[in-house]
Formats: structure tokens, sequence, C-alpha cells
């Protein structure tokens, strides 16, 4: 990916989608991928992608279940894992990093879907992501605490991807 130019926490999420995806390909968990340094295009692994592959991981039943309570004419596990694994990164920094703004986790993570993902994978990530932005509670957590995001509303959905459904 060295070609995209892609630096900081851009760079980042690539490396930390490469490695989700890497899990989800082979049944490795994260933390072990991680240790056996991980295949990503563009390195050394950054401490932001090691806190976002480990952070989804951790997380992952509880984004998933958000994902299928938006995803309204989609089964879940026929999602393509691109796709999926764009949406779990997401989902996660959206809800648990709280100096990230909700506006560029979703442009950042529908820029990659355009990378690696499908023809229709920007659009469709661009979608959910924006279904559980709009929803009262979509941006918290396990433990429904107010981690000062619940209020980033649809503003934040990117309309040039919008306009083609």
């Amino acid at each position: 990916m060295s070609e995209t130019n892609l630096h900081g926490r851009s760079l980042a999420r690539a490396q930390a989608f490469q490695i989700l995806f890497q899990s989800d390909a082979t049944g490795r968990k994260v933390e072990e991928i991680i240790a056996d340094n991980p295949i990503i295009s563009d390195g050394p692994l950054s401490d932001y992608a090691a806190k976002l592959a480990l952070g989804t991981a951790e997380h992952r039943d509880f984004i998933d279940q958000k994902i299928r309570s938006v995803s309204d004419n989609w089964n879940f596990n026929r999602i393509n894992n691109v796709d999926v694994n764009l949406l779990r990164l997401a989902i996660y920094e959206m809800c648990y990093v709280d100096d990230v703004d909700v506006a560029v986790t979703i442009n950042e993570i529908v820029d990659l879907a355009k990378m690696f993902g499908t023809d229709d994978s920007s659009r469709f990530v661009n979608g959910i992501l924006g279904r559980i932005s709009r929803t009262d509670h979509g941006l918290e957590t396990e433990s429904a605490s107010d981690n000062g995001k619940e209020n980033e509303l649809a503003e934040h959905i990117n309309p040039e991807v919008m306009d083609n459904e």
C-alpha cells in the first residue's frame, strides 16, 4: 500500500484491517498474528494499529451484534470478509476511541473499502455505519456508558457515497 501514500492513523487503520482479515482467514487470534509479525503491506506495525486490532477483537461479539441490528436485509454470515472487518474496525473506533471524530472514522473506512473491497463495498459500508451513527444508542458501548460520542450523528455520513443509494 505504499503506493497509496497512507501514513499516520490512515496507515494504522489499514494495518489493523489487514490483521483482522488475516485472523478471519486463518482462524488465528489477533494476538497471535501480532506476535508473529503480521503480513502487512506497509510497516512496521504501528502501536495504534495494534490497539485497534486488539480492541476490535476484544469487543467482536458486541460489534457484530451492532452490525446485525442494522443489517435488516442482509444475512450477517453472507457479508464478505473485507466488508465485515472494515465495519468491525470502524465500529470499534467509533465506540471506544474518544479522540477520533465519527466523521473521520467513517470517511477513512469508506476509503479503505474502496481500496480493498468490491465495487459495492464503499456504499454498503457507508450505509451500515450511517445507520449505526443515526441510532439513539448506536454508539454506546456494552456498558451503555456515555463516552462522549453518542451524539455525533448522521452529518458524519459520507454524502458522496450515499448519493448512489
